[in-house]
């Protein structure tokens, strides 16, 4: 597949016949799996790689190639830059850019290299026949072909749209003269009895001639003599400018309609370089402060080295960072001093959360047991746990909630909301699953020592605090999504049952609500590393039997019907576009509902029917996903 193609290109000496005797061929276009560095999270991955009209382009599988690719990349300024050491890799770098890429086989690996060498040549190629073209050409201007391709700034191409308009200008002046010519032509020859054969010109030269040889003065040409010397049109005749002279078009208006619609042409580009200029000196201001930001550290950073007695004995800890060529393999270029430091870091880091979880439970070992009633957040425990329950019982009906997804029984609503750029969207769930109890689904939800078994999304958490036997103060990590920061989550969570006298119960067997809360709290680690999430949630079910059971029988699992209420308000933090982050919201949120209902039906449906007395099995204070 890979051959060598010839290309032609033109000097400026070249002519058109040259360029027409030599055609070029087209470049080779290549299609197949190469394997793609991702991130450190997942790392070498297939993509579907399409090179085609200079541009190489990437799919997660051929099957998405109609939906649009997930990156692409211009070849023809980038250059390939084979492994050193692996025979099937090589890297394909435009700027900061880099893709580091993979083959099965040494073979393709050439084959991709040499397709992308083969535009790249073609693309100089078309660049240097484009520059002939425009200067032997006498219809295009001096500043199209290549000329235009060249990157320039916006206020430069401003100043050429503002020269067009001048030349464009000057030509409807020119036009609008030549016009006006025209009509006052054909007016006189209306006014006047004149033809353009050229006798009354002969007769007034004649009389002309006559009276200067009278008086002696200087001869007069004949008229052949001025006939030749200014020769006559006979093309234009008297009739064509009367019928034509007369209706001339008002070129003026023309003119002044142009003039007005490029002044607003200039106006509105005028204004985009402002607005850009502007944007820009935000983000020059802001990057300062991150260069600042990140000089300060730094300066910590070397006074921690400077001070500590490990590091004044010793080399100094180099933390290496980089692409596929800095991780573990047979082509690692890291060095036995830097993969040490760095598994001697997270040997240490574990020792580090070793110590805090012992710390926490020597205290809460001594500490003595209190009433819920007396803790600090108990009165906003008690306040919030029932403005939710109203909250859940609410509907959805006028207007204000959005449907965005339904599957089955199940119906997903939200309100589009935004707080200092960052997306806040309200959502509430609506659902009913057969099978299992109120009691059941909310304790699985609120319980720890089961959480890992449906939250896939959490790295570690920590029982920071047990306030009572129905409330606990919950620290999450949560496992990071590049290209995102890792985020953490603190708060409250109760669990409590409804009593059956209250109006939410409704027609209900039972109604049980998990409400959590984002809070602080004096043992909190505090990383700085993570962004901090604030949430609000509350988990609203209710037991229904239906059908009802005949007097006398038990009640089984197929009597069980379930009514689940879903509200959750959560602003993620840090910074993240508002469209990827309702574009994963629409992703997510029904997958949860829907795994988490399913692994509760699952995992009970093998055990007693409970309405209540399920208890946390797993006391540690600390769980590891």
């Amino acid at each position: 597949m890979a051959e060598d193609y010839g290309c032609v290109t033109l000097s400026d000496e070249d002519s058109e016949d040259d360029a027409h005797s030599h055609p070029h061929r087209q470049p080779t276009e290549l299609q197949g799996t190469v394997s793609k560095w991702t991130n450190y999270i997942h790392g070498w991955q297939n993509r579907y790689m399409v090179l085609k009209d200079g541009t190489m382009s990437y799919y997660r599988n051929q099957n998405e190639t109609a939906f649009g690719c997930r990156g692409s990349i211009s070849v023809k300024k980038a250059h390939v830059k084979p492994h050193e050491i692996d025979e099937c890799r090589f890297d394909v770098c435009l700027n900061d850019c880099v893709w580091y890429l993979r083959t099965a086989t040494e073979e393709e690996k050439h084959q991709w290299v040499d397709a992308i060498e083969q535009h790249r040549h073609e693309s100089d190629g078309l660049r240097r026949h484009g520059s002939a073209i425009s200067l032997t050409s006498n219809t295009l201007s001096t500043t199209s072909g290549s000329s235009i391709k060249k990157s320039k700034g916006l206020r430069e191409k401003l100043c050429e749209v503002d020269t067009y308009r001048d030349i464009l200008i000057r030509q409807m002046d020119a036009l609008q003269s030549y016009f006006d010519a025209c009509a006052e032509t054909a007016k006189d020859l209306k006014n006047e009895e004149a033809t353009c054969n050229g006798d009354e010109l002969e007769q007034e030269i004649g009389v002309e001639a006559a009276v200067a040889a009278v008086e002696g003065g200087p001869s007069v040409e004949s008229p052949q003599t001025q006939r030749k010397k200014f020769p006559q049109h006979p093309h234009i005749t008297k009739d064509i400018l009367l019928k034509h002279g007369m209706y001339a078009l008002d070129f003026r208006g023309e003119a002044l309609t142009f003039k007005a619609t490029t002044v607003g042409i200039l106006t509105t580009l005028s204004h985009c370089v402002e607005v850009m200029n502007q944007r820009e000196e935000s983000f020059k201001r802001r990057l300062e402060r991150e260069a600042e930001k990140r000089r300060r550290l730094e300066d910590e950073l070397l006074n921690l080295a400077d001070n500590s007695p490990q590091e004044a004995s010793g080399p100094r800890r180099v933390m290496v960072m980089g692409g596929p060529d800095f991780e573990e393999g047979p082509h690692s270029v890291i060095g036995e001093d830097e993969f040490f430091d760095a598994v001697e870091s997270a040997l240490d880091k574990m020792d580090e959360e070793e110590e805090f979880r012992e710390r926490l439970r020597q205290k809460q070992l001594s500490a003595p047991r209190k009433p819920a009633a007396t803790h600090p957040l108990w009165p906003q425990i008690e306040k919030l746990t029932m403005e939710q329950l109203g909250y859940a019982q609410q509907g959805v009906e006028g207007g204000v909630w959005q449907l965005f997804a339904e599957e089955g029984e199940m119906k997903m609503y939200r309100r589009e909301l935004e707080e200092d750029g960052l997306v806040v969207d309200p959502l509430k769930a609506v659902h009913q699953v057969r099978g299992a109890t109120a009691h059941e689904m909310v304790h699985h939800f609120w319980s720890p020592d089961v959480r890992f078994e449906w939250d896939t999304s959490i790295e570690q958490m920590t029982v920071l605090d047990r306030i009572s036997s129905d409330t606990i103060i919950f620290l999450q990590l949560h496992k990071r999504v590049w290209p995102t920061a890792q985020r953490d989550a603190l708060f409250w969570s109760h669990v409590r049952k409804i009593p059956s006298s209250h109006p939410a119960n409704g027609e209900a067997y039972d109604t049980w609500i998990v409400c959590n809360q984002s809070t602080d709290h004096p043992d909190d680690p505090k990383d700085e590393k993570c962004v901090r999430v604030d949430l609000t949630v509350c988990f609203v079910c209710q037991t229904f039997i239906d059908p009802p059971i005949q007097e006398g029988k038990e009640i089984t699992r197929d009597n069980l019907l379930t009514k689940i209420t879903y509200c959750s308000v959560v602003n993620p933090g840090g910074w993240a576009p508002a469209s990827v982050l309702r574009a994963v919201y629409k992703r997510e949120y029904p997958k949860f509902l829907k795994r988490f209902t399913q692994y509760v039906v699952e995992k009970c449906e093998s055990q007693p029917i409970a309405f209540s007395g399920l208890t946390i099995k797993d006391h540690s204070k600390h769980w590891r996903g």
